[in-house]
């Protein structure tokens, strides 16, 4: 090992050149319709054990702890970026999903890995690990895609995909500690956990969320930049409390972003973007560091096993979970059959997958080689066709492209004014019109036209063309009367 600062340099040179590797190849799964995960999980693995730069890591407890500060992170931003209207409407099918459809889908993959010749501990163990969707997965996929989907599915998507991480993260430990010979727990306590953990970690979520929003009020910093600390030592604080005391600290954090994210805070805008670039920091590391820990000369004795493992998933045990969660609230055939295809597994199941194997649980390795396998399946399969199933089945949304150039006003008081964005369509009466013919009200105004790659300074003889991004600053009365 060469000598400090050499040693250091050598580590950072290995992360620098992963990560860029990792994020220009990103371009590449777009073309190749393939998930970025599987494209970051890819990288990691050439770079591994038995890949071209041969880099030996093996440490579980390292790769868990790496992953427990990522999932931290992308869960709190969306969290965050969750809009509030979209949380009313579409929170108790998620919840169903989150909760219900977990053990459900747990259960079912449980069933057909033992009827696949696996002994029940490894088959219960693994349903749990595979039964919940990836937040990372999920949000990538969807803020990502081309596709902008309508917002019901989509937000139920993103919601039980933040929901859900915290009861198949109980449901991991309390069965891995059921069949561990050194901190064994009775089974009838399982399900009273998992309703004591969720309680507690809803609770320290809200408390912290609140604390926080009332806060961030009444403390003005004097640089714009300790806003983004303070948000973030909420996030690590929503986990770690609920956590330390017995609670889960993945439901604490998400509903501490969802609080947070609600409310006009102090240069709202930065905090956004600041959040989402950790996120996107957090899972390219992840996935990375995971496919560091995979060998794939071990996947071909699992192969056989964890494909048919996951198509049962896609197939049989998501749909089966997913249907009854949604019936009671209406949901149409095609909007219940893509939101059962589009559960995206990801990191977090392969980063449950080291639990059992820290624990000492029998067979754990073999059983963590069957879950990435499956979660590269996955993310063939399902991942790889959802733009494509949701312009087959009509789900689709009809809003408007997002403007070339955005403007956006960051404040450190809330504004008695708003500013609106909206889309010239071809239909609309505006079409044609100049400013000075807009009955705007007195303390409205039309601020800044985009058009296309060029910024349009508004003049009273501007006329309004399709395609073009209009920016209004508003009173919060007037607003309806703008729209």
């Amino acid at each position: 090992m060469p000598q400090e600062p050499a040693a250091t340099a050598f580590l950072l040179l290995t992360i620098g050149a992963l990560l860029v590797a990792a994020v220009l190849l990103a371009p590449a799964s777009e073309r190749l319709r393939v998930p970025l995960a599987l494209v970051f999980m890819a990288v990691g693995m050439l770079a591994g054990s038995e890949g071209i730069a041969r880099i030996p890591f093996a440490d579980y407890d390292l790769a868990f702890r790496v992953g427990t500060v990522a999932l931290v992170l992308i869960l709190f931003d969306g969290g965050f970026n969750t809009p509030a209207v979209s949380l009313a409407q579409h929170l108790k099918p998620a919840a169903l999903l989150a909760t219900v459809g977990v053990v459900l889908t747990a259960a079912f993959v449980a069933l057909a890995a033992r009827a696949m010749g696996l002994p029940w501990p490894s088959a219960a163990i693994l349903g749990a690990v595979v039964s919940s969707t990836d937040a990372a997965s999920v949000f990538a996929t969807l803020r990502g895609s081309s596709v902008s989907l309508k917002r019901r599915v989509g937000m139920t998507l993103e919601l039980e995909s933040g929901l859900n991480d915290p009861a198949a993260v109980i449901l991991v430990t309390l069965l891995t500690r059921v069949f561990s010979a050194s901190d064994p727990v009775a089974l009838w306590r399982v399900p009273v956990d998992i309703v004591f953990q969720l309680s507690l970690g809803a609770l320290s979520g809200v408390v912290i969320g609140w604390a926080g929003r009332t806060l961030m009020h009444r403390v003005r910093l004097s640089v714009a930049g300790l806003y983004p600390v303070l948000t973030l030592g909420f996030a690590l604080t929503a986990f770690a409390a609920p956590t330390a005391v017995g609670g889960s600290g993945f439901l604490g954090v998400y509903i501490a972003g969802l609080l947070l994210g609600r409310h006009d805070l102090p240069y709202r805008a930065s905090l956004s973007r600041v959040h989402h670039a950790l996120a996107w920091l957090a899972q390219t590391a992840m996935f990375l560091l995971l496919g560091l820990l995979v060998f794939p000369s071990r996947l071909l004795a699992v192969a056989a096993t964890a494909s048919a493992l996951a198509l049962v998933l896609a197939f049989v045990a998501r749909p089966l979970a997913v249907l009854p969660c949604l019936i009671p609230f209406r949901y149409g055939a095609r909007e219940a059959a893509f939101v059962a295809w589009a559960g995206l597994r990801g990191a977090v199941p392969v980063v449950l997958a080291t639990i059992p194997v820290m624990a000492g649980v029998a067979g754990a390795e073999r059983l963590f080689d069957m879950v990435f396998f499956m979660v590269l399946v996955n993310a063939l399969l399902p991942g790889a066709t959802i733009p494509w199933l949701a312009r087959r089945l009509g789900l689709e949304s009809a809003e408007p492209p997002p403007p070339p150039a955005i403007l956006e006003i960051e404040s450190a008081v809330p504004l008695g004014q708003r500013l609106l964005a909206f889309h010239i369509d071809e239909a609309l009466a505006v079409v044609g019109s100049t400013l000075s013919e807009l009955p705007l009200p007195d303390d409205a105004a039309v601020v800044l036209i985009i058009r296309g790659s060029q910024l349009v300074p508004p003049t009273p003889g501007t006329r309004l063309q399709p395609g073009d991004h209009v920016y209004v600053v508003s009173g919060a009365g007037d607003e309806p009367l703008v729209r």
